[in-house]
């Protein structure tokens, strides 16, 4: 096994030499946060593992492929001025996508890990069985609109163990502590070191050590607002639910109008150094406008970078053709600093300097999950370290982050889960 290999197990990141790419594999990169659980990865790459390997395609999909291409370009279709703009911004970056992704397909002991992503290894980690429960998915957007929402309570069990059964039978669970707390409008924080199993109507989830959520709408959000901005956050990374016909159709997630974005309290929960800002865009040049003219002045923030996502299949492939128009294999990650007084000269010394155009591969998981980027980012956070961090919008949690968004629990249920 190679350094780089070794590396990766550990971490999940595998960057390439004299390259600015990187693969992350988001399972190996999430479960730095746990300590008694590990993310499942039959759970969490649900898509794009049935392809097959470069060159052992069947003549028959090739074909197949090759009439849907004919037909496509027997309907020429003029570009308009904004579509005009995208498709510079697409040729600006294809030639940095296409040298990183010629690394992956050069890095042949990586690729060869990757078609095992989704394969059971958990038994070589050590995790003993994975979890499945019976319980249908809690709609958390559902139940926080209805007038019940104040009552319903989540139990954070504590200093899990088990005690013999006397008869012999299966061992009983024990708790050192039990905390019954608001799951609405409230934040709940696992303040040990060790994971946390919580309960919420008949369904479990699995808090990571050191961290927290808040969940609400959008209109209890400055509720995280503190009192004293030394106790603001470095790093915000936000996954705003844009308006999207593809989730709007298969009811994936709630989206909003671009408007509803403008209200973010950007500024008020920025630390006194500043926050290094990370928004995840798509490619619409609608929505990358709408970013740079009005969200980020609105949200007094800075642009300073931009991260492309490029999204692979588990044979190193891309998922779609690199200029397909509508349904590009990649999005954006735009990064932004903000302060939230002047800018204080200071502060950014402490910070490393963003170097823009750096390239993020990573075989996609299930519908809309980003991969974690706080390891790529905590270098370029101004302040001291460690860093305060917070998801918006977020839909799952990280050891050491605040989650806030009307679903951080999402991919926290058990089911998603395998034990340690």
């Amino acid at each position: 096994m190679t350094d780089k290999l070794s590396t990766f197990f550990d971490s999940g990141i595998y960057r390439f030499e004299n390259s600015n790419a990187v693969f992350i594999d988001p399972v190996r990169a999430m479960n730095r946060s746990y300590t008694r659980f590990r993310v499942s990865p039959s759970a969490y790459y649900p898509r794009f593992f049935e392809s097959k390997p470069a060159g052992q395609e069947s003549k028959v999909s090739s074909n197949s492929r090759k009439r849907k291409r004919k037909e496509k370009k027997k309907k020429p279709h003029a570009l308009n001025e904004r579509e005009k703009i995208a498709d510079q911004r697409h040729q600006e970056a294809r030639p940095l996508l296409l040298k990183a992704h010629e690394c992956l397909m050069r890095e042949t002991d990586l690729l060869d890990v990757m078609s095992n992503l989704r394969s059971d290894f958990d038994s070589l980690r050590g995790c003993r069985d994975s979890v499945s429960t019976g319980v249908p998915e809690q709609s958390f957007f559902e139940l926080g609109r209805v007038w019940q929402a104040p009552l319903y309570e989540i139990t954070l069990n504590f200093d899990q163990h088990e005690k013999p059964n006397a008869d012999g039978g299966s061992p009983i669970m024990q708790y050192s502590e039990q905390r019954v707390l608001p799951i609405f409008d409230n934040l709940v924080l696992n303040e040990t070191g060790n994971d946390v199993e919580a309960e919420f109507l008949n369904s479990r989830y699995v808090i990571p050590r050191e961290s927290s959520f808040y969940m609400s709408d959008l209109g209890q959000i400055h509720n995280l607002i503190p009192a004293d901005s030394g106790c603001g956050f470095n790093l915000i990374v936000i996954d705003p639910p844009w308006e999207n016909g593809s989730a709007r159709q298969k009811s994936r997630y709630s989206t909003l109008p671009n408007r509803y974005f403008l209200s973010l309290p950007i500024k008020q929960l920025t630390h006194t150094d500043g926050a290094l800002v990370a928004l995840w865009v798509t490619n619409r040049e609608k929505l990358r406008g709408f970013v740079e003219k009005e969200l980020f002045p609105a949200w007094g923030v800075r642009y300073v970078a931009s991260f492309y996502w490029l999204k692979v299949k588990a044979d190193g492939l891309m998922i779609n053709d690199l200029d397909l128009f509508h349904h590009r294999p990649y999005e954006c990650l735009l990064l932004g600093q903000c302060h939230r007084e002047a800018m204080d000269s200071k502060c950014l010394s402490k910070s490393k300097p963003v170097q823009d155009n750096q390239i993020i591969i990573s075989i996609p998981g299930d519908y809309s999950r980003k991969p974690p980027v706080g390891g790529l980012l905590m270098d370029h956070v101004p302040g001291f370290k460690p860093a305060r961090c917070i998801e918006l919008f977020a839909r799952e949690m990280i050891s050491g982050w605040t989650s806030w968004g009307n679903e951080p629990l999402h991919f926290q249920e058990l089911r998603y889960f395998v034990r340690d």
